[in-house]
């Protein structure tokens, strides 16, 4: 498979401010750790440009890119989501946006046009803005973008799977009535995280129903329970609807050290996951997989050897987990923190799991629950382990 990866040092301009948690650190690190584990040796980073307004109105409407763009020089009087500690205003919002969305835009039509398989943009993955507001530290839906772009140039059928730890709420928004497109989100339970969506029963709208698929996990899920809801729910969709192109968001905050929720996973699990998408984009898209960032909030000692492992599963490259930290990006990055920084691309941990059969424990129920809520939908058994 070929792979490509979008990179420009102009996305770390997503800037929300010194004490926000998306700090853009978390980008420069992860590039910085999987240069000097050889992973993007030979690699030429393809740089992407801003999106054109028409592209990223796809999404959102005129308006709120008016608000967005003059924000910065009226900042009381923007509304539209604008100006909270969520999403508070900077200068350039407009611009930093749309270049993230012409990151994932480029990833997806270098694959359109046949250039390479898969493309991986970490800076994007920002899936909760929604069509007239920012929410969740996202100014402009980049996923929503680039699958909209792929639906008018030759896509019929493309799969979204998100692994953040938040609901993927504003990609499912963007196309909850359209049957080409299969969103697929794993999240903590919505009665105990932000944004509160993301139930077994919102499964899609018109003739989009069965087409949004919401798998909420009770908090404190580790690498074996989530693993064994992801692959109890996602292939046996994927392997039904054969999507022409997979597009994940791979999130790093389920990770357990995440300051924002309550997940208990590890970088072995998020290892795990990515592998996981990589064999599905092969079995049931033909290989072609859009890749992005998300959510990760562990700034030093979790996202940049997760989304490593990720740049490294995307470029066939994958790392070692027991491969040491190197001694160059251990002495930079502990100057920006007084936390101690791991020595191995591995937390220790096995990420195995046990095949799902209706059970009993908290996981199984949710399980349970989505499947028995899409899968007659789509012609499979909600009660066989087989489907």
């Amino acid at each position: 498979m070929t792979a490509a990866v979008v990179w420009t040092p102009e996305f770390l301009t997503y800037d929300l401010g010194d004490d926000h948690p998306l700090d853009p650190v978390r980008l420069d690190l992860t590039m910085r750790l999987a240069t000097e584990l050889g992973v993007l040796e030979g690699v030429e980073p393809l740089v992407p440009r801003q999106a054109p307004d028409e592209e990223v109105q796809r999404v959102h409407v005129p308006s709120y890119l008016t608000a967005v763009k003059s924000a910065p020089e009226a900042p009381f009087r923007v509304g539209h989501g604008l100006g909270t500690d969520d999403n508070p205003i900077f200068f350039g919002m407009h611009e930093a946006g749309a270049l993230v969305c012409g990151g994932s835009l480029l990833g997806a039509r270098e694959i359109a046009e046949g250039r390479v398989d898969r493309a991986v943009n970490i800076a994007g993955g920002l899936h909760h803005a929604m069509p007239d507001r920012a929410a969740g530290f996202c100014v402009y839906n980049d996923c929503a973008v680039a699958i909209s772009w792929l639906l008018d140039h030759g896509f019929e059928r493309i799969a979204y799977v998100d692994v953040d730890v938040h609901h993927g709420d504003g990609v499912q928004e963007a196309f909850y009535s359209d049957p080409r497109v299969l969103t697929i989100s794993l999240h903590q339970h919505p009665m105990t995280l932000w944004p509160g969506t993301g139930w077994p029963g919102e499964s899609g709208r018109g003739e989009g129903v069965g087409y949004a698929v919401n798998v909420p996990l009770p908090p404190g899920t580790a690498d074996g329970g989530w693993l064994r809801a992801f692959h109890a729910v996602v292939p046996s969709l994927l392997r039904e609807f054969r999507p022409q192109i997979l597009v994940t968001q791979c999130g790093a905050d389920t990770h357990a050290e995440d300051p924002l929720a309550n997940l208990g996973l590890s970088v072995d699990g998020h290892r795990a996951i990515y592998r996981a998408l990589r064999e599905l984009a092969v079995e049931t898209a033909g290989g072609k997989w859009l890749a992005t960032g998300g959510g990760g909030y562990g700034l030093f000692r979790v996202v940049p050897r997760s989304w490593t492992h990720l740049l490294a599963t995307v470029l066939d490259r994958d790392v070692d987990p027991r491969r040491p930290i190197p001694a160059g990006w251990t002495a930079h990055t502990s100057r920006l923190t007084g936390r101690p920084l791991p020595t191995e691309m591995t937390d220790g941990r096995d990420p195995s799991h046990e095949p799902w059969t209706e059970g009993s424990d908290r996981v199984d129920t949710a399980v349970i629950d989505v499947r028995r809520a899409v899968f007659p939908l789509h012609g499979l058994d909600p009660d066989d382990p087989r489907d």
